[in-house]
């Protein structure tokens, strides 16, 4: 079943290339806008679900409410070395989507669905570091499809069961598999299952998209544990720091900004821009004389610190 789905989906995205060189509609795409208007009606008719808020106001008020959970939002790196900021914001947001179900009473599973070229860069998620993440590993679910082509049948296939509370899919790069159709299509059965697909984009660059919302993701250093007086325990590494910049909005300017993931609340709070300029006059840590800025040049090299004279033991 699911090699002809896959044979259907390659005469699917023929047509609309061809379509596309003529000036004419994409005939798939217009067939899955149909069927989605047609099998989505009655779900729009009733009251729009509510967003998942970040519970930080100006991220929330820049998001219209929160994030969608009828729509794709994309987490994306630039960066190798940052997909795991990327993935690791995607799970924190569903941790938090997770409690917001489980105090409605509802306890649906977590999909993650990675590529295999984005596994083996990446690596699968580890259940112990799920669970200190704040998700709940025995509703978590992990997918390997060896193929992209097969990753994008198992996506569309899981957002339109409506049979978890969230389908994350793991895709590096810009593949071409994986273009504007293919997320417009996945845009549509989200909306009309009304369940949210999360994006997350390792090492990849800004393209068009249906996503609703796109956040670009980098670590930030992380501060000090905090203790239970409110203090901070010297030494220590605290919670996660992600730096984010919301690219794709009905925001005039992109908006970039601090936030701290707290796993044991599943709650995000707002972080100060670290200052990193000395007050005048002040010395660093390590104040020695400056080396002269190239070897070869017609200065010697100042003396490191000062001299001093000390008088014989003998």
């Amino acid at each position: 079943m699911a090699q002809h789905a896959l044979a259907r989906e390659r005469l699917f995205a023929l047509r609309e290339t061809i379509a596309r060189l003529e000036g004419k509609p994409a005939p798939a795409l217009a067939a899955a806008e149909r069927e989605a208007v047609a099998e989505g009606r009655k779900a729009r008719q009733e009251r729009t679900l509510p967003p998942l808020p970040f519970g930080i106001e100006f991220l929330d008020g820049a998001l219209e409410g929160g994030l969608p959970l009828d729509a794709i939002t994309e987490f994306r790196s630039a960066l190798s070395r940052d997909a795991g900021a990327a993935s690791g914001l995607a799970m924190a947001v569903a941790a938090r989507l997770q409690k917001q179900e489980a105090d409605a009473g509802r306890f649906l599973p977590l999909l993650w669905i990675g590529d295999a070229i984005g596994t083996l860069e990446a690596g699968r998620p580890y259940a112990p570091g799920l669970r200190d993440f704040g998700l709940s590993p025995e509703r978590f679910l992990h997918a390997a499809p060896r193929k992209l082509d097969e990753a994008l049948w198992l996506v569309e296939a899981a957002v339109e069961s409506a049979a978890f509370s969230a389908v994350i899919f793991e895709v590096r790069g810009n593949p071409a598999h994986f273009g504007l159709t293919e997320s417009r299509r996945l845009s549509l059965r989200a909306r009309a299952a009304r369940h949210p697909l999360f994006l997350v984009r390792q090492a990849g660059a800004e393209e068009a998209s249906s996503a609703a919302f796109r956040l670009h993701v980098e670590p930030a250093p992380a501060g000090l544990r905090p203790l239970p007086d409110g203090s901070r325990l010297s030494g220590s590494i605290g919670n996660p720091i992600f730096r984010l910049t919301l690219e794709k909005s009905r925001n005039p300017a992109p908006l970039s900004f601090l936030l701290e993931w707290n796993p044991h609340e599943r709650e995000f709070l707002p972080v100060a821009e670290p200052n990193l300029v000395r007050p005048p006059g002040q010395q660093s840590a390590h104040s020695g004389a400056q080396l002269p800025a190239s070897a070869n040049g017609p200065h010697r090299p100042q003396t490191m610190g000062a001299l001093l004279a000390f008088e014989r033991a003998s």
